[in-house]
């Protein structure tokens, strides 16, 4: 070994051998006498030690410790939430300006301008002055071939040839960015994009066009709250149901009915149609349009009877707009498993169902969660089965499975994604017409305590490798489009 091998305060090996041994001896005096200084009852810091012990025992201050880390975390989520908010405001404008940006291009017949990366233009460099010359004989050039989009008819989606793909990601339709991340990692362009919108905001028109431009069925979830609402919040006075109905024995209008009203025509003046699946999982407890608890209190005012009389009032509203040509009508309930027992009889599913002339599609939301009980085998079957017999003991419409997720919680993700897959090429999930997945990573509140569940679809490379398993089968009829591998 040549000296520049060895360290630098060391002129040969065996000196170096000595050096380091010394070194260690030093290392290990210096920790017993920092262990004896800390341990002795005259060190000062032995208070803070002892300190930190009685907390650490009492299970008062345990819970203090707790209740400040779920403060934390609370404060956390209400930022992310901010930002998202912001960021769907940015996605908005953007978009909104696009479509102005055209409508001008359009209306002048000049190009549309490039979108501003905020950077200055470079000063362009003299081009130096050349001697004409002949300009060579160009063959004609085709024109390249462009297909146009079709937009398939009300009737035509109702009823598709194959089952639908939809995604729930942050901001699309208005920004594609984690769409199209999704959809690369799956390598399948979905068929459908979920996303949702509060009754504080006008009908959002470049929602349902940016879908179609890409062939994509747009499904608007259409909560009659406010958009920014937290899900935790369950009263909402300015949205009781007696309210939005109205009383139409005294000709008394509805709250929201000139809202309702230029909604309608909105969605008839783009001529395009949409899914709207209106006040979802009503059949809970948890958000402002349910009618009681499990226990038969009142939530947030609302009557018995209430839910229906309120859809079929929104309904006929759109009818006299002449939107309901456009419209697919989703009635999707929450699945039954986890409510309370008062909420999980098909008696109660029913009283809450408008009806077939008012419903195109039946739907359910349903998960598999960390909160497992004993009998849970991790199956789709256990999820939907019991809901599924439900809804076609309500009616015979097509079924869409419009909230759909899986938490890497419990290690179960893969296989239960698996059995979704066999589960729908069972003959007697043929009325199953499609699913969307929330692909989402939330935290929210399980059992009082914060906690994160990854429902995205590559939260682990064997979920991701299930899901990519099951749309290509051929007995699932997804019919999806590959996406090219670049």
């Amino acid at each position: 070994m040549s000296r520049s091998d060895n360290s630098w305060w060391a002129s040969s090996t065996a000196g170096a051998r000595r050096t380091a041994a010394g070194a260690a001896a030093i290392g290990l005096a210096l920790i017993g006498v920092c262990y004896f200084v800390w341990m002795s009852p005259a060190n000062p810091a032995a208070e803070v030690r002892d300190s930190i012990a009685a907390v650490v025992q009492d299970p008062a201050a345990v819970a203090n410790m707790k209740s400040e880390r779920n403060r934390l975390l609370s404060r956390t989520v209400a930022l992310e939430t901010k930002v998202d908010t912001k960021n769907g405001q940015l996605a908005r404008l953007s978009t909104q300006l696009e479509s102005t940006q055209r409508k001008l291009a359009e209306a002048t017949g000049a190009t549309p301008p490039a979108q501003n990366d905020n950077r200055p233009s470079p000063t362009p460099a003299p081009k130096p002055v050349k001697k004409p010359v002949a300009a060579p004989i160009k063959k004609p050039v085709a024109a390249p071939v462009v297909t146009p989009i079709v937009i398939p008819t009300k009737a035509e989606i109702v009823n598709p040839t194959s089952r639908y793909l939809g995604l729930y990601t942050s901001q699309a339709p208005f920004s594609w960015a984690t769409y199209d991340e999704a959809a690369s990692k799956l390598g399948s362009q979905p068929s459908m994009v979920g996303y949702f919108g509060g009754w504080d905001e006008p009908f959002r028109a470049n929602a349902v066009t940016r879908a179609w431009d890409r062939g994509t069925l747009p499904m608007l979830t259409w909560e009659s709250r406010p958009i920014g609402s937290p899900n935790s919040q369950v009263e909402e006075p300015e949205y009781r149901l007696p309210d939005i109905l109205g009383d139409p024995a005294t000709g008394v209008a509805g709250k929201y009915d000139d809202y309702l009203h230029q909604y309608a025509k909105d969605i008839v003046a783009t001529g395009m149609p949409l899914a709207i699946r209106l006040n979802h999982e009503m059949n809970g407890t948890w958000y402002p349009w349910s009618e009681t608890t499990g226990k038969g209190e009142s939530i947030n005012g609302n009557r018995p009877g209430d839910y229906v009389k309120v859809w079929q009032h929104v309904h006929d509203i759109f009818e006299q707009e002449g939107a309901n040509n456009l419209v697919v009508w989703t009635w999707a309930p929450n699945i039954v498993n986890n409510l309370s027992s008062a909420h999980q009889s098909v008696e109660h599913l029913t009283g809450l169902y408008p009806g077939d002339a008012y419903v195109d599609w039946v739907g359910l939301s349903g998960y598999l969660r960390p909160a497992y009980k004993p009998e849970n085998n991790f199956t789709f079957e256990y999820t939907f089965d019991r809901s599924l017999d439900q809804l076609r003991a309500v009616t015979d419409k097509p079924i869409i499975l419009a909230e759909v997720g899986a938490s890497e919680v419990g290690g179960q993700k893969p296989k239960w994604i698996t059995s979704m897959f066999e589960a729908l090429a069972n003959p007697k999930n043929a009325d199953v017409i499609g699913l969307s997945w929330f692909n989402l990573s939330v935290t929210s509140y399980t059992e009082g305590e914060l906690a994160t569940n990854d429902w995205r679809l590559d939260s682990r490379p064997e979920s991701l490798a299930a899901f990519k398993a099951g749309i290509a089968k051929a007995e699932d009829n997804f019919a999806l489009t590959p996406i090219p591998v670049p």
